[in-house]
């Protein structure tokens, strides 16, 4: 286990190597580019010029992309360019915000969409699993762009009962996360559902379930020691992609309810030219990514001991 989970975590570095050397030759190749995003497109050539030769950008690029990359493996990630601050002051509690996002969705989605799952796949072919079935289709063929204003339009303007913004301007508030959880919600169980629904379903037809059930066992207990742990392999992988998603995927979430996430953070870097906080935003996104993926290779040989010893 070790030994794979030192692969894994080299793996891990090797991928983020190659992605910070595609990043930073997107955005810093051009080192005229860099100058006008910071110092502004009115700026004079004599002010760029001084600029890049105070900060090293008149330094060959690899030398360049070494202190890049070492000002980033020690957390300094330079000054935003939008909010005249260093990125850190910004970056990360943005991301704490949205890792509160995060943790409330999922506290929803992964209980309700995996019990769903599984007595819809108990039930394959019954009134339930098609009941289930449809309203997953239906639920994720519905995109947060809309969901948002009709929530909003059922909840805050004619019943009244919840805010129609979530800036926490009045410090932290449970109330103001209940419309964009429930959104997120609303669009993400089904996935999971389906995914889970299609997995106990075929686990449910394998020879050794049906052998258990022959041998007399409860049927609660062949569902519990058998058939949910093989059933919960495929939707892993799906759950362990929801944490990508609800990092930087709820951009229209974030910016509908006027919540200070990552994601809301990323838009309006992008919008503003704000290069040393879109590089941040990335590379923090990317982590996050081989993170949770290294995560999920480790899960796996948990629920399929197969997997270890291949």
């Amino acid at each position: 286990m070790l030994i794979f989970v030192m692969r894994r975590a080299a793996t891990m570095a090797l991928t983020m190597i190659v992605v910070s050397l595609l990043l930073f030759l997107a955005l810093e190749i051009n080192k005229e580019s860099v100058a006008i995003k910071v110092l502004g497109a009115y700026s004079s050539g004599e002010q760029r010029e001084l600029w890049l030769e105070n900060n090293g950008y008149n330094d060959p690029l690899p030398v360049r992309y070494g202190r890049w990359l070492g000002n980033f493996v020690t957390g300094d990630f330079g000054e935003s360019t939008r909010f005249k601050t260093p990125v850190n002051e910004i970056l990360w509690p943005r991301l704490g915000n949205t890792g509160i996002l995060a943790l409330a969705t999922f506290a929803v989605v992964i209980p309700l969409s995996l019990f769903l799952g599984v007595l819809a796949g108990m039930k394959e072919g019954s009134r339930l699993d098609r009941t289930i079935s449809v309203s997953s289709i239906i639920t994720t063929s519905v995109p947060e762009f809309a969901s948002a204003p009709l929530l909003a339009a059922i909840f805050v303007f004619y019943l009244g009962w919840l805010p129609g913004t979530s800036g926490m301007s009045g410090g932290f508030s449970l109330i103001q996360l209940v419309l964009p959880v429930m959104v997120l919600v609303l669009y993400d169980f089904g996935y999971v559902a389906r995914m889970t629904r299609a997995s106990m379903a075929e686990v449910m037809t394998t020879h050794y379930i049906r052998t258990a059930v022959l041998k007399g066992l409860p049927y609660r207990t062949v569902i519990a020691r058998h058939a949910l742990r093989n059933a919960l392999i495929a939707p892993f992988t799906v759950i362990m992609l929801q944490i990508n998603w609800l990092l930087s995927g709820v951009i229209v979430v974030e910016y509908f309810f006027a919540y200070k996430g990552f994601g809301a953070l990323l838009l309006e870097a992008s919008l503003n030219d704000d290069i040393y906080m879109i590089e941040a935003c990335s590379m923090v996104a990317v982590f996050v990514a081989v993170g949770t993926q290294t995560l999920a290779d480790v899960g796996y040989t948990y629920l399929n001991p197969r997997i270890r010893f291949s």
